[in-house]
Formats: structure tokens, sequence, C-alpha cells
């Protein structure tokens, strides 16, 4: 078993372990954020989040304490579950998902703010036996900012290695060289309603290979006519055929009119709706 930061309860939720209680803050070392631009500052809250003022600080101060006592071969997780694929290409599909602790951002439409701090120390060894365990050909790494953790790239490819189809959700605001060719990256990137847009990577269709997929979450009309723009100023990608999700926040659209702007504007994306959420509506973990 991993080792649990302040408080040592666990609650099991289905087939997902929420594990331990929030981590108090201190600057992890700088290898964690090596080559990371500039982060949000504490001027900068996330205004949707209840706890707003939590989160004082800037960089790294919005890392949990515990990334500085990670080795070689550990990482820091918030919860290991098995559920249907919400999104992507591969929705629909039984996933066995490892989500890792911490986040440098603070998207105002946040739906996972409990990873920000809740976390376990495990090693890959334990994450690669929870994924064998799980008895699922669908593997997913996700966060919070799972890039984040030193120990991810090894991670996702000892996943492959071991033949499982792996998944890799990312913000869209880190380097992605160095993940494995053979990992599917869901690259999340950011729209203006969630504050963050100023953090996605630069040149990020030239960074982009055949079996990468793009989302965007659209929270307003104007989210949505700057994604049809930001589609139209990178030809590359469409050229290359690299899947576009455009997924509404939940409960600010009328799906009828986000459908109908996309059938309007011939826009080539797929209208992606979180299937786990629909299955789910009252849950908001392990899912």
């Amino acid at each position: 078993m991993g080792t649990f930061f302040r408080g040592e309860a666990r609650a099991s939720f289905g087939s997902a372990d929420m594990i331990g209680s929030p981590v108090p803050r201190i600057n992890p070392p700088d290898p964690f954020l090596l080559n990371f631009r500039p982060l949000v500052s504490s001027s900068s809250p996330n205004p949707a989040s209840k706890n707003s003022q939590a989160f004082p600080g800037k960089g790294k101060d919005l890392l949990p304490q515990a990334f500085r006592d990670l080795k070689e071969g550990e990482l820091l997780v918030n919860e290991f579950f098995t559920s249907i694929q919400g999104e992507s290409t591969f929705q629909g599909q039984p996933c066995f998902f490892i989500r890792l602790t911490g986040c440098h951002l603070r998207c105002v439409y946040c739906d996972t703010e409990y990873a920000f701090y809740q976390g376990q120390k495990e090693t890959v060894e334990t994450c690669l036996e929870r994924a064998h365990q799980a008895q699922v050909q669908l593997v997913e790494v996700t966060g919070g900012e799972p890039l984040l953790q030193a120990s991810c790239n090894p991670l996702l490819s000892r996943l492959c290695d071991d033949g499982f189809t792996v998944l890799l959700e990312t913000s869209g605001c880190v380097p992605l060289h160095r993940v494995d060719e053979r990992v599917h990256r869901i690259i999340d990137v950011k729209t203006p309603s969630s504050q963050m847009d100023a953090y996605n990577l630069k040149g990020l269709e030239d960074q982009l290979r055949s079996q990468d997929e793009i989302k965007f979450v659209v929270d307003n009309p104007e989210d949505y006519e700057w994604t049809r723009a930001w589609i139209q100023d990178h030809p590359k990608i469409l050229d290359r055929g690299i899947p576009i999700h455009i997924s509404p926040c939940e409960g600010k659209w009328k799906l009828e009119e986000l459908a109908q702007k996309i059938l309007d504007d011939r826009l080539p994306v797929r209208l992606n709706l979180q299937l786990h959420k629909l299955i789910w509506p009252d849950r908001e973990q392990g899912i």
C-alpha cells in the first residue's frame, strides 16, 4: 500500500479509491517544473472554486507538499478506478483510470479540484499491478496535470510495454515531447473562459502525432467562436485528420443550440458529451 498524506481515511466508492485529505503546500524541487512557463498567481484564484482562498501563492506553491518527497519511480496518486471511458474516440469502452495529484493551473470550470492536493504515494510497479488487476485493455493516466510528475512518463512507457492501450489526458500547457510515441495523447486546449488560455503551448500543431486528439471545453458562445477561429488558424491539424472534440460545460449550454452551431458552421469536430456524467449524474469521483 502507498503512504498516506495528512490523514489515514480512505473511502471506497464503487470501484474507486478516494485517497487521503488535502496536503499543505510547500515548494517542490525544481526538476518537477523544469521547462514549465510561469504559472497562475494569487491575483487569479479559481473563481469557480468554493475553496479559492485555499490556493494562494503562485507557481510551485500551487503544487502539493508531497511532491518534494517523491523518489525515482514514485508518484502521487489521487485515485484508481475502473469506469466507462466518457470522452475521446475511445468513448464507451471500459477503462482503468490512474488519476495523479497536482495541477499548476486553476481553470474556472475545473471539475476535478479534489485532485489538486489529495493524494497517496505509490510506485510505478503498484500502478502497473493495479492496471493488470482491473482486467481491461484500456488505461488512462489523467490528473490534475499528470506530466508534472517526473515518473509519469516511465509509467506510460511501462503500461505500453505491458500491452495496454494507453491514453494520457493533459492540459496542453506542458511539454509533450518526452511522452512515449505509443501513447494516445488527449490534449485539452484551454479556452478563454478557463482563464488559463495564455498558457497554451505555442506551436502545438507541429508537436502532434497521428494518434493524438484535441479537446476544447466551451462554456459559452464566445468560447465556441474562439475555438472555431483556433481550428481555422491551425489547418495542419485538419489536414492530418486528428480528431477534434468540443465538450460543453456541464449545464451551461442547451445541447441543441451548440449542435446547431456546429452544423451551421459545418465545423469538422465531434460533439463530445461526458458519457460518464450522463450515466452517473450524482457522482463526482470514481467515474
